[in-house]
């Protein structure tokens, strides 16, 4: 069980939040409303209102205790910022913030943030995916030119094995886990491993090589 701070409990801090919460991890979830620290006070572990951008109020809540700290400020970016710097500061271990655009994510990174992400880009990414692939079941963008998928195998590898794939050299991507038709899953398949029908694949690589392979059927 790992200690999670979550500062902002707009949609996308409560909910990653609650979800935390239910996975059986200690959450404390901060916000300046209180509409929003009352709305999640009974799901996760606690909820406080307080103005995180202050730093006698993070000392106050033991900050440098937690694992990690997740910063879900969204439209205010002068607070983004500042509550990110003064986590770092005071030795949190993890911090994560999520970014409204591009800039700002650059910004975060430059004052120490370990992780930026874009939850509306991500899930704008994800969407567009499984709209033009008929197979496509998850999307995971890692950065700008490597991703991971998650996709039921085309027919072009079924029946056969990774070493006569050859996806690394050809395509530049690497199948990291096979889940059989029988929810066994294998995850660390080599290169005997023979693919079949109705197979789950978990595919990392290059995003030039991930369209060709969702294009690869079509």
């Amino acid at each position: 069980m790992k200690q999670f701070l979550v500062i902002g409990l707009g949609r996308f801090g409560s909910s990653l939040a609650c979800t935390l919460s239910q996975s059986g991890h200690e959450v404390l979830g901060v916000d300046r409303r209180e509409d929003l620290v009352q709305d999640i006070a009974d799901t996760i572990t606690q909820a406080v209102q307080a103005d995180a951008t202050d730093e006698q109020v993070l000392r106050s809540l033991g900050v440098a205790n937690f694992n990690v700290a997740v910063v879900a400020i969204g439209e205010n970016l002068q607070a983004s910022i500042m509550c990110t710097l003064l986590l770092k500061e005071m030795g949190v271990e993890y911090v994560i913030a999520k970014a409204r655009d591009h800039l700002h994510g650059k910004v975060l990174k430059k004052i120490g943030a370990d992780r930026v992400v874009f939850p509306e880009r991500d899930m704008g990414v994800r969407v567009a995916h499984n709209l033009v692939s008929t197979n496509l079941l998850d999307y995971i963008e890692l950065s700008e030119h490597y991703s991971i998928m998650e996709i039921t195998a085309p027919s072009f590898v079924v029946g056969k094995s990774l070493a006569k794939l050859q996806l690394p050299n050809k395509l530049g991507v690497s199948i990291i886990a096979i889940k059989t038709g029988d929810d066994q899953l294998n995850v660390t398949p080599g290169a005997d491993d023979v693919i079949k029908e109705g197979d789950i694949l978990v595919i990392a690589g290059s995003n030039d090589g991930l369209r060709k392979m969702e294009e690869a059927d079509d």
